[in-house]
């Protein structure tokens, strides 16, 4: 596999599992220094036993505290000397109506998905700025159009797409890039009801071209993609990688 970032040093949120366990792994097999993070070390071991320890550094963060997310940034910086790609990936789920979901599951899928994205974004921007680095993002075609029962989600993702574009904005000029992915079905745990349920994933396999749900692993390689210097003209981009759901107007196939 080539070696696009070897000398190179990544953060990974949400890396315990799925699309961000798939990226830890994708970078570190591409010679990057990574750094992973989720809410606590147990959701961790797993990434980190895939993972060589000299080139590795595990860090429990809650992402909804900047705070955390500043001393996930510095342990990175003090352990391996920069910062180059951060990779904010942490989210969660939540369905129901407005009128059904809690409150709290507002706050909460606010603060992570969310403010999750705005404080690693913040408290990396400095290093990235200073390595010329940049940023890949985890939206969603959630976030690029709605779904039913899924607001409270919608709102985040929506929100993350257009947080991508005015930071590619903002700080193009300082050479920092800054791009997002947005998957449609994928196999993850957060959609573990899906995959085991054959009504379920017949419906969704109608609405996607390619007929299945995405990998890990496949969401990753774009995300490798944005973050090399393959894509070094490329910023401000919510790539959708979603086997062409959002190349459909909606409408059903004919005949």
């Amino acid at each position: 596999m080539e070696q696009r970032f070897t000398g190179k040093v990544v953060i990974v949120t949400g890396a315990g599992s799925g699309i961000g366990a798939a990226a830890a792994r994708r970078f570190s097999r591409e010679g990057a220094q990574v750094v992973v993070a989720d809410l606590t070390d147990e959701k961790l071991v797993a990434t980190v036993a895939d993972l060589p320890a000299d080139r590795t550094l595990a860090c429990p963060t809650d992402v909804s505290d900047f705070a955390a997310v500043q001393a996930l940034v510095a342990a990175a910086v003090d352990r391996f000397g920069r910062l180059d790609v951060m990779v904010n990936n942490a989210g969660i789920a939540v369905q129901g109506k407005v009128t059904e979901a809690s409150l709290e599951d507002w706050s909460r899928i606010m603060a992570t998905n969310v403010g999750g994205v705005f404080h690693g974004s913040r408290a990396a921007m400095p290093h990235l700025i200073e390595s010329k680095g940049c940023i890949v993002n985890t939206a969603s075609v959630s976030g690029l159009g709605g779904d039913w029962d899924m607001s409270f989600y919608n709102a985040t993702k929506g929100a993350v797409a257009n947080f991508t574009r005015a930071l590619a904005l903002d700080h193009g000029q300082d050479g920092v890039r800054v791009n997002a992915v947005a998957p449609s079905l994928t196999f993850t745990g957060m959609t573990e009801d899906i995959k085991a349920d054959p009504k379920k994933l017949a419906k969704f396999a109608e609405r996607i071209p390619l007929g299945r749900g995405a990998e890990p692993e496949e969401i990753a390689a774009v995300m490798a993609f944005l973050a090399s210097p393959d894509a070094s003209f490329v910023t401000g981009v919510v790539l959708p990688v979603d086997g062409g759901v959002t190349a459909s107007n909606g409408q059903p196939a004919q005949g």
